[in-house]
């Protein structure tokens, strides 16, 4: 192979990565140049820059919601209880990992780690989750109203989503189906189903009440029984209204060259216009 061809490939190289490392979700962090900048700003650097900004956004190799996962159980597994645990503990609240689920993770690991530190993590859980205590309660009355279930947490997708949602298939043959579920306030982020022939989805209110908002649109109201159509290459999100817990089936509809594109969360400052 000639120099000129090496060139060229390490060239390509560098762009392909280039591209790659873009892509990646940027996690930011400040703690340590806040709180040790001045005193050891070398490690302040590398938590801030290195482990936050590096490691943990690369998150194209494993999600945010797996990394929180393996560094709670780490840092369990050396008894490590302070203010660092709490921290990765509302890390993996905000990641998407559920009541249920941090409760039965301590359960799994105390049985590796020893009894003690997972009775001293759940102290520390039990605040960081006390809140969906009434969660859970309104999300089984919620269940008991709705002619589908609820389904199970949808961690696959925790990374779009502000709040929890809950996703049930109810059909995989002809048209894809399937029942989302979002707890009060939970939304998608701004998101296109692109498609170069047909495509889009469509949305059917199942019960409580939502919100769906195309850019540069008036937000609608979702009620039981409400009929969106979204077509292809339309940004759009929905969600459920601050009041309630919210549900639709959403219907994905067949197209050529079709895929889905995640962009930026709907801020706080525009989901509390809508009443």
């Amino acid at each position: 192979m000639n120099i000129v061809m090496k060139r060229i490939i390490l060239l390509l190289t560098i762009s392909l990565l280039t591209i790659n490392i873009m892509a990646q979700e940027k996690i930011v962090q400040t703690a340590g140049h806040d709180q040790l900048g001045e005193f050891a700003p070398k490690f302040a650097e590398l938590n801030d820059d290195v482990l936050f900004g590096e490691v943990w956004s690369r998150t194209d190799k494993l999600g945010l919601r797996d990394r929180s996962l393996v560094t709670i159980t780490s840092l369990i597994s050396q008894g490590i209880t302070d203010t660092s645990l709490i921290y990765h503990l509302q890390s993996a609240k905000n990641n998407g990992i559920t009541r249920t689920e941090i409760a039965e993770i301590l359960t799994h690991i105390a049985f590796y780690a020893g009894w003690p530190k997972a009775w001293a993590a759940f102290r520390l859980a039990k605040d960081v989750w006390a809140e969906d205590t009434a969660g859970e309660d309104a999300k089984a009355a919620f269940q008991r109203g709705m002619i589908f279930p609820v389904g199970e947490p949808n961690t696959a997708y925790a990374q779009y989503f502000i709040g929890n949602s809950y996703l049930a298939p109810i059909s995989t043959e002809q048209v894809k189906v399937s029942n989302v579920t979002f707890e009060p306030r939970c939304r998608n982020n701004w998101h296109i189903h692109h498609a170069t022939k047909g495509g889009g989805q469509m949305l059917i209110g199942v019960a409580g009440r939502g919100w769906y908002q195309e850019e540069g649109k008036p937000a609608q109201e979702i009620l039981p029984g409400t009929v969106i159509h979204i077509p292809a290459n339309v940004k759009h999100w929905h969600g459920a209204a601050a009041d309630g817990w919210f549900a639709h089936l959403a219907f994905e509809i067949p197209g050529e060259d079709a895929s889905n594109e995640w962009l930026e969360p709907v801020t706080d400052e525009e989901y509390d216009k809508l009443k």
